[in-house]
């Protein structure tokens, strides 16, 4: 019987590398962000001398908003990886990030709904530099919208929190021991 066990135990361990195509696919994600961002540039570099600020400081911030996205499909690719299906093999590499190995999936729920919130902020930004061509309702549901990612990420930190510290009794208690 212990056999039966191990085996099965040993099938809901490799199932893990299910989920590795789906980190490689990230990979197709993240090659189409440079595009979009370099047409992005392109686009302002040929529309410069129309644009007035406003419109400059939109595209700027689509830039940075593309930087973020891509910065996020990192972590997650990296960390979830990591996390979830294997270890790297890249530990020796000169430019291997330290925090690869220490983000936890918590860590990733929380980069992620900073990086929406901050994606948000950029949207609701763009929207206030364009209030004149927006309409009131629109620009309503935009605030309104990230002002719900905003209170998520602070419950998401707040659950997090609590679960760490309850993580952390548990700890010293067995350290008791």
């Amino acid at each position: 019987m212990k056999r039966y066990e191990h085996s099965l135990e040993r099938l809901f361990f490799n199932t893990r590398w299910v989920v590795a195509p789906l980190y490689f696919g990230l990979v197709a994600g993240l090659i189409l962000i440079p595009v979009k961002f370099f047409q992005t540039i392109w686009t302002l570099w040929r529309h410069f001398f129309a644009l007035d600020f406003d419109d400059l400081f939109v595209g700027v911030l689509d830039l940075i908003d593309l930087v973020l996205l891509a910065n996020l499909v990192l972590i997650v690719m990296f960390a979830g990886y990591e996390n979830f299906v294997s270890r790297l093999d890249v530990r020796e590499h000169a430019d291997y990030p330290k925090w690869i190995g220490h983000v936890t999936f918590g860590d990733i729920k929380i980069k992620l709904m900073a990086s929406i919130v901050a994606m948000s902020a950029i949207h609701v930004l763009a929207d206030f530099i364009r209030v004149g061509e927006i309409p009131n309702r629109v620009l309503a549901w935009s605030v309104g919208i990230h002002l719900a990612f905003v209170a998520s990420g602070v419950l998401m930190a707040i659950m997090d929190r609590i679960m760490g510290a309850g993580e952390d009794d548990e700890d010293k208690a067995s350290d008791a021991h």
